[in-house]
């Protein structure tokens, strides 16, 4: 069974998927790869906000949920999601832009060695833009050459995830003893310490950032929260002994699920944080070629039959 090799994808909620749209394509502007469904719930979108082929590490997922409520931020939680940008001075480009557009931010910052950036969405998804200018480690993909971000300036995956937990001992020994991480560093956020795990190559696209706070309350996830975060396994032949693997060490998971754009595997932790492990492949293109993806409402082939009904529930995103 091989590493994990880093971050697969993150996927968090939003109560309004034409605004969403807005946001991320228009202000960070990363490419709509996927206009799909929830594939357990059909009647919300699923919307893949990604490179420029939806490369493996770099997508952010969003399930629409019109009527969620505001979050109440704590502890048993995914709490910050970092994007990748190439270099210190595409930092620089991106708080001019965040000026421009009043999107709210902390100016750049050093953390752990690197340049960041803390900002929020319009609905308060806590969010980080992180500099590779020094990062050794997973490469990133590919930016939108149609974007209205230069490429070079443009987001290039996902970075660090940050986990807030009540117990971080149980997580450490969930991600080293079963995942399979290292702790590979430490730094403080606000007199806070926060311990970094590596998988894989390592570098900013294969890290879990975990701060342990038993001074905050339960997060009450709303708009703006982090529903789950997916890690990269090479196929499905692997994903297989994952399921077996975990279920060696006790862990209670979905067993092998079908997403037709990757295979998957969910379990929870003992802090309640939910994980995914998801293959590599196939990727988005079995169903819509490279040029026009995220162009149209793209359906599993076992959703097909329904598309009728699904499509009259959902509002009308133009894309």
């Amino acid at each position: 069974m091989k590493p994990l090799k880093g971050i697969h994808h993150v996927s968090a909620l939003t109560a309004n998927a034409e605004k969403n749209y807005d946001f991320y394509t228009k202000i960070l502007g990363m490419r709509l790869v996927k206009k799909t469904v929830n594939q357990d719930d059909t009647s919300m979108y699923h919307l893949f906000y990604a490179d420029e082929r939806g490369n493996p590490g770099t997508d952010l997922t969003f399930f629409e949920i019109p009527n969620a409520g505001r979050t109440y931020q704590g502890t048993r939680s995914i709490s910050q999601t970092a994007l990748r940008v190439s270099t210190d001075e595409a930092l620089h480009y991106w708080i001019d832009r965040f000026n421009k557009y009043q999107v709210k931010h902390e100016g750049i910052q050093n953390r752990y060695g690197r340049n960041v950036v803390d900002f929020i969405d319009f609905e308060g998804q806590r969010l980080q833009l992180i500099s590779d200018e020094r990062n050794i480690g997973v490469k990133g993909g590919v930016p939108w050459d149609q974007s209205p971000v230069p490429t070079d300036k443009g987001i290039t995956g996902l970075g660090p995830v940050q986990l807030t937990v009540p117990r971080p001992e149980k997580l450490y020994k969930t991600l080293t003893e079963v995942l399979g991480f290292i702790e590979t560093g430490r730094f403080q956020i606000e007199g806070h310490e926060v311990v970094v795990f590596s998988t894989g190559e390592g570098g900013t696209g294969a890290e879990v950032h975990v701060s342990g706070r038993e001074d905050l309350p339960v997060e009450r996830p709303g708009r703006g929260s982090v529903h789950h975060v997916a890690f990269r396994v090479e196929n499905e032949e692997d994903l297989h002994k994952w399921v077996r693997h975990l279920e060696s060490h006790g862990m209670m998971n979905s067993g092998f699920v079908e997403r037709y754009y990757f295979r998957s595997v969910y379990f929870r932790e003992s802090n309640g944080i939910l994980f995914e492990l998801a293959t590599d492949g196939p990727g988005f293109e079995g169903d819509e070629p490279f040029e026009t993806l995220g162009e149209n409402l793209a359906l599993p082939p076992y959703f097909e039959d329904q598309r009728e009904s699904i499509e009259s529930k959902l509002k009308p995103l133009t894309t």
